[in-house]
């Protein structure tokens, strides 16, 4: 009598044979989707990492760890198309279709419903597992389902609070106060207008970072698709007042354009160009942008690529992705895949692989505190929401990403009082 691969695992771990113990799981195979704005013609492949990345982690899931629960991951993709109608639709499919969604990198998500009462294979309304990168929406930040590598600034329990109160990493601004002196930097803040809900999330830790002690000097709203030409304004602004400092708060074409508008305009003064991870990207070194890019800051809560040979599971993603298709929103995804084969672990240790439930999942997930992603990331307590106080800074020296904070390679800086605490009212 035949065998199947199922039963043949389950008779090879000693236990019983492997079943279809929940949505998205089979005796052979566990489903997992991935929702990303990557089609829209407004901004094509904008989260295109992310898909990569949760690619990528199946891949080496499959290839390196056996799978998960001993079965072969199976990922499936929506494009989102930075629409909500279709972020729902993604949800309702991804619900009766998968285990759960890792990498969820989705602006439009206004609404979490489906997510948070889809059922179970028994019927019960258990919620959909979800790992996101990228939140905006106060409800999918706040979603009880929801466990990100990057939790949002909203403490989710005064979201109905006027004001509410933020909390979120802080990361180089003590390094560039101690460096350039706390009365030589003031200028320029910049946010994304395309969406209420992305400049909310952005305006916690620029008005930390004021509140420490770099000064606005200029303030400006903008589309993450304006022209160069919409710049113009900008720089003008920190000519008029000398501005040493740059902080800007939307994508990495923005950064460019911004630098490229200011090299145009001859615009001297700005001792630091502050941007955060969506900078760490092949782009803003490519031949066309690395000269205009000189200097720029950018800060991550990982280790750089430059440095696989420090750690072993960086060494493992940058493999499976490719070199080519690393970026900030790829790790992420990828560790995001982690978060998920961290609590399906615990589930399997203390039981059998077919304990394996929505149910078990989002009973484990709130006792991972201290999240590493085998140590590629600085500790971030996943389970209760918390940001880390964890950071690399990088630099653009001749067309690469340089080292500049902490100095010794393979480490990250890590300390409680990155982590700042503030109240304001962005209803």
């Amino acid at each position: 009598m035949a065998v199947t691969a199922g039963a043949a695992a389950g008779q090879s771990s000693g236990k019983q044979a492997l079943t279809a113990s929940e949505v998205g799981i089979t005796a052979t195979e566990i489903r997992i989707g991935v929702i990303a704005d990557t089609g829209s013609p407004l901004a094509p492949g904008l989260f295109q990492g992310a898909v990569d990345g949760v690619k990528a982690w199946a891949s080496y899931m499959n290839a390196k760890e056996g799978g998960l629960a001993g079965r072969k991951i199976v990922v499936d993709s929506y494009d989102s198309s930075l629409n909500a109608d279709k972020s729902r639709n993604s949800i309702i499919e991804a619900c009766g279709k998968d285990f759960a969604l890792v990498g969820t990198s989705a602006l439009f998500v206004n609404n979490v419903d489906d997510l948070v009462s889809c059922p179970d294979t028994k019927g019960a309304a258990t919620g959909l597992p979800d790992f996101p990168v990228v939140t905006t929406e106060a409800v999918h930040q706040c979603s009880p389902v929801s466990f990100g590598v990057n939790p949002p600034s909203l403490v989710c329990a005064t979201k109905d609070q006027s004001p509410q109160t933020y909390h979120g990493n802080l990361f180089a601004t003590r390094y560039f106060l101690k460096k350039y002196g706390k009365s030589a930097l003031h200028g320029l803040y910049l946010f994304p207008s395309d969406l209420k809900s992305a400049k909310n999330s952005e305006v916690p830790a620029a008005t930390a970072h004021q509140r420490l002690g770099i000064k606005q000097d200029a303030t400006f709203d903008a589309s993450g698709r304006a022209p160069q030409s919409t710049y113009t304004p900008f720089v003008q602004a920190m000519k008029d007042h000398g501005s040493t400092y740059a902080f800007d708060g939307l994508n990495d074409a923005s950064v460019i354009a911004l630098r490229k508008e200011a090299k145009i305009q001859g615009l001297t003064t700005v001792k630091v160009w502050d941007c955060g991870a969506q900078c760490y990207d092949k782009d803003l070194i490519s031949s066309a942008n690395a000269a205009d890019m000189e200097g720029q800051y950018v800060t991550i809560n990982f280790l750089p690529f430059e440095e696989a040979k420090t750690n072993k599971m960086l060494a493992n993603f940058l493999k499976y992705i490719g070199r080519d298709k690393a970026d900030g929103f790829s790790l992420q995804a990828f560790s995001s895949g982690l978060v998920l084969r961290d609590a399906v672990n615990n589930i399997v240790t203390s039981g059998n692989k077919n304990d394996v439930t929505r149910k078990a999942v989002l009973a484990e997930l709130p006792k991972i505190t201290k999240f590493t992603a085998d140590g590629m990331m600085g500790a971030v307590n996943v389970g209760q929401h918390v940001p880390s106080t964890c950071y690399v800074l990088m630099q653009v020296h001749n067309a690469k990403f340089v080292r500049i904070f902490p100095k010794k390679k393979g480490t990250i800086e890590c300390k409680p009082n990155n982590l700042f605490t503030i109240k304001l009212d962005l209803k």
